[in-house]
């Protein structure tokens, strides 16, 4: 998956939506992105008390949050509020929404805790990547496997995928519903996710890295 690639192609689209909010700081919008992904956290952990039909809501808050999170950028090149100050706090909170809704997700009972936390460290990695490049001059790098818009479309489409096996298909196995099996193994979507954020990560991080020692010109 690599969604950066199209971002021309939806580029009328993010400015369609963010007209409503011109007028509103872009500040602000990078918290109330922020906000709905604790909010997404909050209730992929309730899971484990409640109900996996909690994983609908949370499908739909993480789709919310990563759309804000696109709006802010586009208010503030239209408005020209865009600032180094603004591009800092946006990545600051990214990266925490990151960790917060991974660990959301990991208690909620449908996580491999391993998985999880290898997961978190991959995509943290892979950020870090990309920073890291724009910080010895070689630009910011969004490219690879597993940009921020590939992890939160495979984190909603992995949580509706929870709540759809969790509803009460008379042709699915008695509960609970979305465990699957496979060669011996039990695992849920979300696992598959998880493994997919492993993998794709860890290539993304090392593409990156790649790409910028490649780019730097040798030292004396």
């Amino acid at each position: 998956m690599v969604l950066e690639g199209y971002r021309a192609r939806v580029a009328p689209y993010v400015e369609r939506i963010s007209r409503p909010f011109l007028g509103w700081s872009p500040a602000a919008l990078s918290w109330l992105a922020f906000g709905l992904m604790v909010a997404a956290a909050a209730l992929a952990a309730l899971v484990r008390l409640t109900t996996p039909w909690l994983f609908l809501p949370v499908a739909a808050l993480v789709v919310l949050g990563g759309t804000f999170d696109v709006i802010d950028g586009e208010v503030a090149r239209r408005t020209g509020r865009a600032s180094v100050r603004g591009d800092f706090l946006d990545h600051v909170l990214d990266r925490y929404a990151d960790v917060i809704v991974v660990v959301g997700i990991a208690v909620s009972g449908y996580a491999n805790p391993v998985l999880a936390f290898l997961a978190l460290a991959s995509l943290l990695l892979s950020s870090y990547m990309g920073t890291q490049a724009q910080a010895v001059g070689q630009g910011r790098l969004y490219a690879g496997l597993l940009s921020r818009a590939d992890r939160l479309l495979v984190l909603a489409v992995a949580a509706f995928l929870e709540f759809d096996l969790s509803l009460p298909w008379p042709w699915l196995p008695s509960a609970p519903w979305s465990r699957l099996h496979a060669f011996g193994v039990e695992f849920t979507v979300i696992d598959v996710a998880f493994l997919y954020f492993v993998i794709a990560g860890q290539w993304t991080a090392y593409a990156r890295a790649r790409r910028v020692y490649r780019a730097i010109p040798p030292g004396p």
